[in-house]
């Protein structure tokens, strides 16, 4: 198990403390959750851990740091271990887009892992709610004050995903001035590691399911199993996630073959560098009744949950990981198509 959980930490990055886990099949107990009076002050240059990083590209990208707090009971205090664990974290996920975008990411009082298993419903909804009130808050300071209309694109893992749709929830619906604006600058959600389902789509038609390799304004949405798996947090059992494969960009359950796969890396888990790149590992296809994607040729011995919260096969922690390159590659084939689109409407 030890060597289990190492190589999970190599390829995760140690963005979870493997050390700290959440009895399985036990729910956390009664937490009192109260909510947030006010969110953290983003004008202020403490709460941003990437603040404009690679200045020289000319799209925006405005990413959510998925969850690293395993011991806070609630939401997180921003403290320096807590900062350091983002960072560390971040390091990682912002290397996607490092060769596309101007990078701006702030801390936030995120849920901890704990908030998952929650007992109380309401106590854990103020969580993620209050999780929310510092993304809401920091997305709309870097609007106002940072963006200054450029194209932008959204991104999360996993928790980052979750408020990546809470942002498109509030910002980006109706018609007024502000949300049409915001419509016509966005390239793309990469919410990954949270489940997009038709529900979502048909309450907030602002959520657009990517449906190609290059359309823009829309969700690129998946989650890895192994093809075993029949509930976990992200896609519950009778849930049908809304997926695109990474490997072919489609969208039914054609299969993807491993030599599809242009890199599944490694990385430093301080520095975010890449340590292997290896070629043509894995294929992939989506489930047509869970809608989630199985990764095809994976040993899961090598790619265990490390975390309880998750059943044996799914392969969540890995998401970014297995597709890495792809995922780069096509974060700027998208730019490229939106910078395209917007020359041909100026000239027309």
């Amino acid at each position: 198990m030890n060597r289990k959980r190492k190589m999970a930490g190599l390829l995760a990055g140690l963005f979870f403390a493997m050390a700290v886990f959440v009895p399985s099949g036990m729910r956390v107990r009664a937490v009192r959750v109260l909510p947030f009076t006010g969110s953290l002050d983003y004008s202020s240059a403490e709460n941003w851990l990437y603040d404009g990083a690679y200045p020289e590209n000319e799209v925006d990208v405005f990413i959510v740091a998925p969850t690293v707090d395993v011991t806070s009971e609630s939401n997180s205090a921003i403290t320096p271990e807590y900062k350091k664990r983002f960072r560390n974290a971040m390091n990682q996920q912002q290397a996607i887009f490092a060769k596309t975008g101007r990078i701006f990411a702030p801390y936030y009082r995120q849920a901890s892992i704990k908030a998952y298993s929650m007992e109380d419903a309401s106590a854990k909804k103020q969580t993620f709610e209050n999780a929310y009130m510092d993304v809401s808050a920091s997305f709309r300071y870097f609007i106002e004050h940072k963006n200054n209309g450029r194209p932008l694109i959204l991104a999360g893992f996993s928790q980052g995903a979750d408020m990546c749709y809470r942002l498109l929830e509030e910002y980006y619906g109706g018609n007024g001035e502000r949300a049409t604006a915001l419509r016509d600058r966005l390239i793309a959600v990469y919410a990954i590691g949270w489940s997009l389902t038709e529900e979502m789509v048909a309450k907030y038609p602002q959520i657009v399911p990517a449906k190609g390799e290059t359309d823009t304004g829309v969700v690129v949405s998946y989650d890895c199993e192994d093809g075993h798996v029949t509930d976990t947090i992200i896609t519950p059992a009778g849930t049908k996630a809304i997926s695109i494969n990474p490997l072919n960009w489609r969208t039914d359950s054609k299969k993807a073959d491993k030599s599809l796969n242009h890199g599944s890396v490694t990385q430093d888990s301080k520095t975010g560098a890449i340590t292997s790149v290896e070629v043509g590992k894995y294929g992939a296809y989506i489930d047509p009744v869970r809608g989630t994607l199985i990764v095809t040729g994976i040993d899961v011995n090598k790619y265990p949950p490390v975390l309880t919260i998750f059943p044996e096969g799914s392969l969540h922690l890995y998401d970014n990981f297995l597709f890495f390159v792809n995922l780069q590659e096509n974060v700027q084939k998208r730019t490229d198509s939106y910078l395209q689109k917007a020359a041909a409407d100026l000239a027309a």
